[in-house]
């Protein structure tokens, strides 16, 4: 099925109308931005983007007086008006004093509703949405480099403009950087690009401002297929161009199942340790984390997930936050199918039963709004609705409609969505209307209309929902009740075999609090501290920890202070922020990992170190 260009789809799907964003300032009632055209120049010494932002405006109301666009930490320089010849007029413009969260509005005075503003304007180097690296900390130690991370709201820390997911817009770029090195956007990059300091982009597809991105570093590129390719720093490129060696099958196995990818390339930039996410899913160019590259492909998952946002995500985008689920649940379902076809049902299931089972273990200690797949308003903040539910609720429950309709049923029913709302901004009650419509009334019997709002408006998780079955889960779990009963040495377990997921369900199932014995035996046995497997290093060192285990305190701050990705790195500072010792060597880790931190880590690490050893359980 060809997707239709944005022109059309539009034409016959109209955008739909949507609440207020609650974090942001923009008005698209009043105007909303469709277009921006980027001219930056990138300073390493001083950490700073400098340049402007020209945005094409839709005046949606007559009366309108004023374009309002969000802001953290711009120094404004001037604003002004083009009109479509290209003559420029200067335009009033008001700075509010900083939010702590939203940052601050920008209100340009613009009454008589010129075709485009330009916005003069310098970044912060303490800009919330970049990280700018020395080389020592960086891979090779001989480039500076930078990246962007805009998710939730940090577009804003380095560019003005309409920070909301309900609004998309197409854009180009004109970035100045130093020679020698490459800059990289989430536009089609060029991968034979001279490092000439010169780079343009262009994305002609509109998107949200999350998916917005740029770095710029010592970047090598190796090609992984026609339309793919694996960035990264040179003593990189070539494990991680192994590791991805797959990309196109997994391109090719997604497009059978939910139709043709729309974004022409789809190339995977790894970044140094410090990135905070696992991936994200910027159009074009996945930035990813490095801690996946173990050599065996066992968590290639990511790129599974990050790809099938292409669909999910990018193509059919949450209209707000607290609908974010839209965007990872579907995404998490499509990854599970991509990874059942290209590497097997065991590994899907083994996956899938893995984060079930984690999400049956904490949903309960969740408020009950947070428990829900699209909870009422809460005052929380953006960064804070990407949670577990979102996630592993959302593709639970979209396993759960492929498990009543039928396989076939539901991939066309989902691949018809994805075709009807294709580059659009939707809330859960548009999608709701749509699922009732098409799949709800069109089949009936199968599910019904209370069962559906239950899962997506009431806390916890049905008592009925299927969980997929895992002969080698099963095993494990024997094993683990024998191990931890003392009628199993550790050096009995069958775990020589053990793949990642394995090794991570054996770890996630043992009690909170491991008996310091029986911690020690598994080191013995299969000597995991040290290890260079980030997914287990993380489980076991929290074990370990929690058990009272000094001994591994060292290899564990290597592991916190080596890796800056978010989910890998505060389980440790929360296991060690639960004793006085602990507490006080966990600040000490952090004073010296500080530095090579992402600003979301940092703020994520200071709340726990800040609350102190009571607090954080």
């Amino acid at each position: 099925m060809r997707l239709l260009p944005f022109a059309a789809l539009t034409a016959v799907f109209p955008v739909v109308a949507m609440a207020a964003d609650p974090h942001s300032y923009a008005q698209p009632d009043q105007v909303r931005v469709t277009h921006l055209d980027l001219d930056l120049t990138m300073d390493f010494a001083k950490r700073e983007l400098a340049g402007s932002a020209t945005l094409k405006l839709d005046w949606k109301e007559a009366k309108a007086r004023s374009l309002v666009l969000d802001t953290r930490d711009l120094t404004i320089g001037r604003v002004e008006g083009v009109d479509p010849t290209g003559k420029t007029s200067p335009l009033p413009f008001v700075l509010a004093p900083r939010d702590k969260e939203l940052g601050s509005k920008l209100t340009i005075q613009a009454p008589s509703h010129p075709a485009s503003v330009r916005i003069v304007y310098t970044t912060s180097p303490q800009a919330s949405g970049l990280q700018w690296l020395t080389p020592a900390q960086t891979a090779d130690k001989k480039q500076p480099f930078m990246f962007s991370q805009s998710e939730s709201i940090h577009a804003r820390s380095w560019v003005p403009l309409q920070d909301s997911p309900a609004i998309r817009f197409t854009y180009d770029a004109h970035v100045s950087a130093p020679k020698g090195i490459r800059v990289a956007m989430s536009a089609i990059n060029d991968a034979t690009h001279p490092l000439d300091g010169d780079f343009r982009f262009d994305q002609p597809h509109p998107i949200p401002s999350y998916l917005l991105a740029i770095a710029a570093g010592d970047i090598a590129v190796k090609q992984t297929g026609p339309r793919s390719a694996v960035y990264a720093e040179p003593s990189v490129v070539g494990k991680a161009a192994h590791e991805f060696e797959d990309t196109e099958k997994l391109i090719e196995t997604t497009e059978k199942l939910y139709g043709p990818y729309a974004w022409g390339r789809y190339d995977i930039l790894v970044l140094p340790p410090s990135f905070p996410f696992g991936g994200m899913e910027n159009p074009n160019m996945t930035f990813a984390t490095p801690t996946v590259l173990v050599g065996d492909k066992s968590l290639v998952s990511l790129v599974s997930h990050e790809l099938a946002h292409s669909w999910s995500g990018n193509l059919v985008t949450s209209a707000a936050w607290r609908d974010i689920w839209l965007n990872e649940g579907f995404t998490t379902y499509v990854q599970g199918r991509i990874t059942e076809a290209v590497y097997g049902k065991t590994q899907a299931d083994e996956e899938a039963l893995l984060s079930a089972r984690e999400l049956q273990k904490t949903i309960g200690e969740m408020p009950e709004n947070a428990q829900k797949l699209a909870p009422d308003p809460r005052g929380v903040g953006a960064d804070d609705s990407l949670s577990s539910v979102a996630y592993d609720k959302g593709s639970w429950f979209l396993r759960t409609l492929e498990q009543r309709f039928g396989r076939d049923t539901f991939d066309a029913y989902l691949k018809g969505y994805f075709a009807h709302f294709a580059f659009q901004s939707i809330d859960t009650e548009t999608m709701f209307a749509y699922l009732k419509a098409n799949l709800l009334d069109k089949y009936p019997g199968k599910m019904s209309e209370a069962e559906a709002r239950a899962w997506i408006w009431q806390p916890g998780i049905p008592k009925d929902a299927p969980l997929p079955s895992s002969p080698r889960f099963d095993a494990i779990d024997k094993e683990r009740s024998a191990f931890l009963a003392g009628t199993l040495d550790a050096s009995g377990l069958d775990a020589k075999g053990w793949n990642t997921q394995e090794w991570m369900y054996f770890l996630d199932r043992l009690p909170d609090v491991t008996p310091l014995d029986r911690i020690r035996a598994l080191d013995d046995a299969w000597h995991l501290t040290g290890t260079p497997n980030a997914e287990i290093g993380m489980r076991w060192y929290a074990h370990a920890i929690a058990a009272g285990d000094k001994s591994v305190w060292p290899a564990a701050a290597e592991h916190m202070t080596r890796i800056g990705r978010l989910y890998l790195t505060t389980p440790l500072y929360r296991a060690l922020a639960q004793t006085p010792d602990g507490l006080a060597f966990a600040r000490a880790t952090y004073a010296k990992a500080k530095s090579g931190y992402h600003p979301l880590t940092q703020q994520a690490v200071e709340r726990i170190l800040a609350d102190g050893p009571k607090k954080t359980k």
